[in-house]
């Protein structure tokens, strides 16, 4: 029997429930999207598993893996709502040195149900595991599908400042007249999540390491601010916004921060916990986040860490 969690300040529910503003099941994604109705669901946002042998996932072939992700995907398209979004969130799969990237055969499992791609998003990030018999990678790719040509699209919400505001026309009929949108600039498709961001034209967050404010147990963690950016731009306050991998909660705490719904669901119950006790402190004002559009924290050159190794410069002399 499923029940009802009550927290100091939030009570989550494990079904889904049109009065609910937290569901939050510890099981399989598909259990709980058996309790969805069609047609309910404003954005689904998330990251899946990558099939890398990550702690929580078993390593099949990339085959098989397609197969059982096509399941769930074929469910979340049921239960999206005809002007509503899905941000598919994923990296490389690496077999034997080699690179498959993930997101063009993902493009095709969503094109066989009909949805219409509206960005590849590139998430550029500044650190990340080092590679030695190929570049590192820094970057992954964000689908961005529509289920109709009717969807929503919330450009002001997420708009960052020009970088030349007091442009004017220079001819026409609006010759002298600034050139600029007053409320900024429509960001690019790649969110590189750097210093001073506003002015780059560029959404710069970092990904989730080990001084990151948000930090927790789980080892491939979505930064909050990457979904804020998501559900302030294709969904509307009260709308409902899902993650069928929802790990440690950060997508349904974004979504609570701005006011939406929020539905998840994590088999891992170390994860599952932990992400209860995340939505517990955010709604007691103890939760660390990191500010949207906050600067990267870039070093002065004047920490050791910084300096070059005094045995890099004997080497040279000698």
């Amino acid at each position: 029997m499923y029940k009802t969690l009550n927290l100091l300040n939030a009570e989550i529910e494990e079904r889904y429930s049109d009065k609910g503003k937290i569901i939050f099941y510890n099981g399989n994604a598909l259990d709980l999207l058996e309790s969805v109705p069609e047609n309910k669901i404003k954005l689904i946002i998330t990251s899946p598993p990558y099939n890398i042998g990550k702690e929580y996932e078993t390593k099949i072939s990339i085959e098989e893996y397609l197969k059982t992700q096509e399941k769930i995907i074929s469910e979340l398209i049921r239960t999206l709502s005809d002007n509503g979004s899905i941000c598919w969130q994923v990296g490389n799969y690496v077999k034997n040195g080699e690179v498959f990237p993930l997101d063009i055969y993902y493009y095709r499992i969503f094109k066989k149900y009909g949805l219409y791609l509206r960005n590849r998003i590139i998430w550029h990030f500044g650190h990340g595991l080092h590679a030695s018999k190929r570049f590192s990678g820094r970057y992954e790719t964000l689908l961005w599908f529509t289920k109709s040509k009717d969807y929503t699209f919330n450009l002001d919400s997420v708009r960052v400042p020009s970088k030349y505001p007091g442009k004017r026309y220079f001819k026409g009929e609006k010759a002298g007249q600034p050139s600029c949108n007053p409320l900024g600039k429509n960001p690019s498709d790649i969110w590189e999540f750097v210093a001073k961001e506003w002015d780059k034209q560029l959404w710069d967050i970092p990904n989730v390491k080990s001084n990151h404010p948000e930090k927790t147990i789980h080892p491939c963690q979505f930064p909050i601010e990457l979904v804020e950016r998501c559900v302030l731009a294709l969904t509307e306050e009260n709308d409902f916004v899902l993650d069928p991998y929802a790990g440690v909660a950060s997508t349904l705490i974004a979504a609570l921060r701005q006011n939406r719904k929020a539905i998840g669901a994590e088999k891992e119950t170390e994860y599952y916990e932990a992400g209860k006790n995340r939505i517990n402190d955010f709604y007691n004002g103890k939760l660390n986040i990191r500010p949207l559009g906050k600067e990267v924290h870039k070093p002065t050159g004047r920490e050791k860490i910084t300096k070059i190794p005094e045995e890099w410069k004997l080497k040279k002399v000698l």
